[in-house]
């Protein structure tokens, strides 16, 4: 019995969505053209694959038995065809990466044009994500996350120093409202808060003195998923932003932002690109990494400036 290899990644691509929809958008292919592929399949094996109902998809014990069988070949399959580009005169392939976007402004952009100049045949894809999502299951090739928050099981590489967060609000608004004296004060503030997902809880505030570490939770008239558009927010006056302090640094040094309770603001490990342990990696993905790697020499303040 034969099978279409093109229909056999379909299915793996469902079986990992658990959604004809989001396996057929990465497939390039309609959401009804791939589950009638499915159906022949299925029909070809004479077996069901695929448990449907009206919200989700799901695999029966038998799809969930040939996933396990067929995912490391196809993925053995990659591996290999992406490690012929080892016999190219430069990296190619693509990359895709999960990642927060004041990480790509901070750390990725001001090293980017030249990255995508030096290897011409390499495509980077930037996902921006505070989810925290799974990069082996969304199968992404690395992820950006702080260094406290990547698990004991990945390769962590550094891309930045350690930074810490800075409270920050106009002078306008302080004009208008009393400058906090301790983070607690912070409950009678206008905050702009972030939440990463629709069902997400909002972020509380964290801070630290004396060792001691406590969040504090302020409101406000404004939420996002994304701390660009808080540190927006609090630039045009809508409150105060609780943001990296080098995503504020050029607005702290124009002066159209101030910055308060320094003191309680804690610092962070500083962003990781992170990656299975079991990854072997390509040309492309190996240039990329050598390419972010941090070393203590940078300076990124300067490119900084490219903001705003």
């Amino acid at each position: 019995m034969k099978h279409k290899l093109d229909d056999l990644q379909a299915f793996l691509a469902v079986a990992r969505d658990q959604s004809f929809t989001k396996a057929a958008a990465k497939l390039g292919v309609t959401a009804s053209a791939l589950s009638h592929a499915m159906r022949g399949l299925e029909e070809r094996m004479g077996i069901r694959l695929l448990a449907r109902t009206t919200r989700n998809v799901a695999t029966t014990e038998a799809g969930a038995q040939l996933m396990r069988a067929i995912a490391p070949l196809f993925e053995q399959i990659v591996t290999e065809v992406e490690a012929l580009g080892a016999l190219r005169d430069k990296p190619a392939g693509s990359i895709r990466i999960s990642c927060t976007d004041d990480a790509i402004e901070l750390y990725l952009r001001p090293k980017l044009a030249r990255f995508l100049a030096d290897y011409p045949d390499i495509t980077l894809e930037l996902y921006v994500d505070y989810g925290f999502t799974n990069v082996v299951e969304e199968r992404f090739d690395a992820g950006i996350r702080l260094g406290e928050a990547i698990s004991q099981d990945m390769i962590a590489v550094r891309i930045s120093p350690d930074w810490r967060l800075a409270v920050v609000g106009t002078p306008a608004y302080f004009a208008q409202y009393s400058v906090p004296a301790t983070p607690y004060a912070l409950t009678a503030h206008r905050c702009i808060n972030m939440r990463a997902r629709p069902s997400g809880a909002v972020y509380a505030w964290e801070f630290e003195k004396d060792g001691q570490i406590f969040t504090v939770k302020g409101e406000g008239p404004l939420l996002s998923n994304s701390i660009i558009h808080v540190l927006n927010g609090a630039l045009d006056g809508i409150g105060l932003g609780y943001v990296p302090e080098h995503l504020a640094a050029p607005y702290l040094a124009d002066g159209r932002l101030v910055q308060v309770l320094e003191p309680w603001c804690p610092k962070f490990q500083g962003f990781h690109l992170y990656y299975p342990n079991r990854r072997q990696a390509s040309p492309a993905f190996a240039a990329f990494v050598e390419a972010f790697r941090f070393r203590s020499e940078q300076n990124f303040t300067d490119p900084m400036t490219t903001l705003g």
